[in-house]
């Protein structure tokens, strides 16, 4: 059950979305992750539907208790990475900030996950994820001609923005701590790590061939071979026929290979070439489409939700997701000799804590003396 990252140490200050999910990451390569939180120590391992936090023990800890904070720094000592998600300060208040806990450990590599970031006017401002791609600038350009931009979910600032980059982050660091000896601090930023993403797009608008007006570029559903089409079955399929060979491979398939038409990068012509697509895309269903395509490089997909996509029998081929109970995505890279793997599925909170404290070496007397201190809450 080991994967690349096996003998990695995290202890996970608990927080949400993105700093889970930059854990879930790390355990499900292999890193032995303590998840510290209020919990009740003597839960039982029930599955609970948080997959955010599978594949780690969840330990019940109060923070602000004088024996937790304790146990949570002699913790630091054999670890490599420490996150937190909390607002700037949160951690110094508590006696468990980077000063602290690089004091008891100079090696440890300490990452801190916000919105906003540690320093700068917004940093104790609260947010969410469409509150920090606006600021990053890579809300504005999501959305069609006309009309205002579209949250993408949670996708680019919790996800992509902010656990990725956080993960990096401390993998990063871990590398130049094993090489120097020397931890540090982590500072990942969503707002930060949106606006890296951006950096293709700033490119783009550098060379001229981007427009900062929305839904009129090749990528933003400005282009009639970049776009999603709704069939006769209200279904929908995605096309993204950019390349030459591949658009037409699209309109020899679309039966219009023989036809007069505008030059595929005559932005002119892109509503009306859009338009006619879309007629013809609405005579079939999305199922039809999708064998009319299949075996071309027209790259013409049926949308699939969410659901759909894990029985999918391309995704059960490849083994993309694990439906034998709850539907979850499988760990993700593949590494050909170290995988990794669902180490064990989310449980409630504090249902690990004697089995994850016991792993990292704290003995039953210690165990039994923070209960009585009260180091891990009140049972519930």
């Amino acid at each position: 059950m080991s994967g690349p990252l096996d003998g990695l140490k995290v202890i996970e200050l608990a927080g949400l979305g993105p700093a889970p999910y930059a854990c879930m990451l790390l355990a499900d390569l292999g890193a032995d992750v303590l998840r510290l939180e209020r919990g009740d120590p003597d839960a039982d391992a029930v599955t609970t539907h948080d997959l955010l936090n599978r594949s780690r023990d969840s330990v019940a800890l109060d923070l602000k208790s004088d024996a937790g904070r304790e146990l949570v720094l002699d913790l630091c000592e054999q670890a490599h990475v420490l996150i937190e998600a909390f607002r700037p300060g949160v951690t110094e208040r508590l006696g468990l900030g980077p000063d602290q806990v690089l004091a008891r450990n100079p090696s440890l590599v300490y990452g801190r996950m916000t919105g906003f970031g540690q320093e700068g006017v917004l940093a104790q401002s609260a947010g969410h994820d469409i509150n920090y791609i606006a600021i990053s600038g890579a809300l504005w350009p999501i959305g069609r001609s006309g009309e205002r931009p579209v949250p993408p979910l949670n996708f680019v600032g919790d996800f992509g923005g902010g656990a990725m980059f956080l993960a990096l982050g401390v993998l990063a660091g871990v590398l130049w701590a094993r090489q120097s000896g020397e931890g540090q601090v982590v500072d990942a930023a969503m707002v930060d790590g949106s606006a890296s993403l951006l950096a293709m797009t700033h490119s783009l608008i550098d060379a001229g061939v981007w427009h900062e007006e929305r839904g009129a570029n090749i990528l933003d559903s400005g282009a009639p071979f970049y776009e999603v089409y709704e069939t006769s079955d209200h279904g929908y399929v995605a096309v993204g026929a950019i390349e030459e060979s591949f658009y037409r491979q699209l309109l020899d398939g679309l039966g219009l290979g023989d036809a007069e038409l505008p030059a595929q990068m005559d932005r002119k012509a892109w509503p009306e070439m859009k338009a006619r697509f879309a007629r013809i895309f609405a005579e079939r269903t999305r199922d039809e489409w999708t064998s009319t395509f299949e075996g071309t490089d027209a790259c013409v997909t049926p949308v699939l939700a969410p659901r759909e996509a894990a029985h999918h029998r391309y995704n059960v081929d490849r083994e993309v997701f694990d439906t034998s109970g709850a539907v979850q995505p499988r760990p993700a890279p593949r590494f050909s000799r170290t995988p990794g793997s669902v180490r064990q599925p989310p449980t409630r909170a504090g249902s690990g804590t004697r089995a994850g404290l016991l792993r990292w070496g704290v003995s039953e007397d210690r165990l039994a003396a923070l209960r009585e201190s009260g180091a891990f809450g009140r049972s519930t």
